[in-house]
Parts: structure tokens; sequence; C-alpha cells
């Protein structure tokens, strides 16, 4: 068995490119680091597995697994990029947790974890909905690690404090590590940035990824096509953000095992 980490990609609001954060680190990871990686992505929305390429109406999500019909290998699906794996979202995942399977499992937000425990992946990442939901915590009780995803504008920062509580509540009961807090959309002569950072390091101190992805249209670009920006446009400032952001996430993970 592999020495496996998991990690949920968390947010309290949409547009703080948890999704893309979690594509490019985790075919980083693949491509870069020759990690075996699977993504799942457990947000009705889907964006995730438009993302790379999958239309979310043609296959099974992760829902079935969790009601017991199906096994986790039923649902993975191989993408386009070498030792990169998908579980990929449909819409029935926001009502899976009232489903009589689920709604009368009291442990039921722990099931994820088991499902995904005997895994054959160096990495599982998880993109979780951006609410503090039956579907976030059950990712981040699966998880080690969570990357916090923000962007420098102020409902997105306002928000970090409640997500602090809601991973510190889960901690007491199963113990996370947040990896970072992760800024995309970064202008470096933002006038606020300085307060912004401030917000972070109070609510995670320690915590803020030194990396910023700067804004690039390119990766909107690379999405229509399902596929990342490494792919699409190598040498552009989104594809060396995230590059840099997945060696400083590894360095962490490394000096968190010691």
């Amino acid at each position: 068995m592999r020495n496996r980490q998991t990690i949920a990609i968390s947010s309290f609001k949409g547009g703080t490119a948890k999704t893309s954060s979690t594509i490019h680190l985790g075919a980083a990871l693949a491509k870069f680091h020759r990690k075996k990686v699977l993504l799942i992505d457990f947000d009705a929305q889907a964006n995730l597995t438009t993302g790379l390429g999958f239309d979310p109406d043609e296959y099974d999500s992760m829902a079935p697994v969790l009601q017991g019909k199906k096994s986790l290998k039923d649902v993975i699906l191989s993408t386009k990029h070498k030792n990169l794996d998908l579980v990929p979202a449909d819409t029935w995942l926001e009502r899976l947790e009232v489903t009589d399977t689920l709604a009368s499992d009291r442990y039921s937000h722990e099931r994820l974890r088991d499902i995904l425990k005997d895994a054959d992946y160096d990495f599982i990442i998880i993109d979780t909905p951006p609410s503090l939901c039956w579907l976030t915590e059950s990712a981040l009780i699966a998880a080690n690690h969570t990357l916090v995803c923000a962007t420098p504008e102020f409902y997105s920062v306002k928000g970090l404090e409640r997500l602090s509580q809601f991973i510190g509540s889960i901690d007491q009961r199963h113990p996370i590590n947040v990896i970072g807090v992760l800024l995309s959309f970064w202008n470096s002569r933002g006038k606020s940035n300085t307060a912004f950072l401030e917000v972070v390091e109070t609510t995670f101190p320690d915590k803020a990824i030194n990396v910023k992805v700067r804004r690039d249209i390119n990766v909107s670009e690379a999405s229509i096509y399902g596929m990342p920006v490494f792919e699409t446009s190598p040498k552009t400032r989104a594809a060396k953000d995230y590059r840099d952001v997945t060696k400083q996430i590894l360095n962490r993970l490394k000096q968190h095992a010691k």
C-alpha cells in the first residue's frame, strides 16, 4: 500500500479558484512528480468533471458508491493524462445525504473515509462544495490535510473565519492538518494586499502559501479544452505559479511528516 496523502480542497464561497487549484495540483503531481493521483469531484456543480473534459450527465458519481450500490473502482475514470484519474460529479450529489441509506445512518459522514481507505494512489484530492455542508464535512473527515482557497477580496477573506471554525470542530473528532491557504487571482499591486494577508495570518497563522496564483486568462481557456494549463499553455505565468505551489505543498507535507 502506498503512503497516501488525502487532501480536501476547501473554500467558504465560490469564485476562489478552488476547482482550478484541484485540477492543477493533481495534474502537476502526476506530470512533474510522477505521482499516481485520484481527483474526486464532490461538488454537484461538477466543474472539476467538465474541466477535465467529461460530461457529468454520462457517468456515475460517488453517489452510488456512498449508497452501497457500486464500488469505488466502478466510478473511476481514466483521464487523458498519465497517472491522473477522476471520480466525476453529478447533480445527485447535493441530495445525497437525505436518501434513505444515508439519512438513517448517524455516521454517514464517515462513509467516504471508509471507501477511500484502500484506494491505491499516492494522492487523493477532493474538490468540495463552496459551503459548509454534509459533503464538505465528509471530505474533511476523509482527508489528512486541507488546502484552503481564497481570493484577495472582502467576501472571500471574510469567510475564512467561519471555515476555520468548521475545520476546527472537525479536527476535534478527526485530526486534519491545514496544509495552507492559497490565494488566487493575485495582483501584486493590489492596494489591499497587506490587509488581506493580515486576515489570513490571523485566521490561519503561518499557513499562507508563499506563492500566489496570478490572474491568467489561459486557465479559463484551458478549461474549455478540458485540460490543465500545463498542456495548453505551459509557459504562462499560471503554469509556473501552479508548479511552484505544488512544490511548496510537497515541502510542507514533508515537514509535517517529521
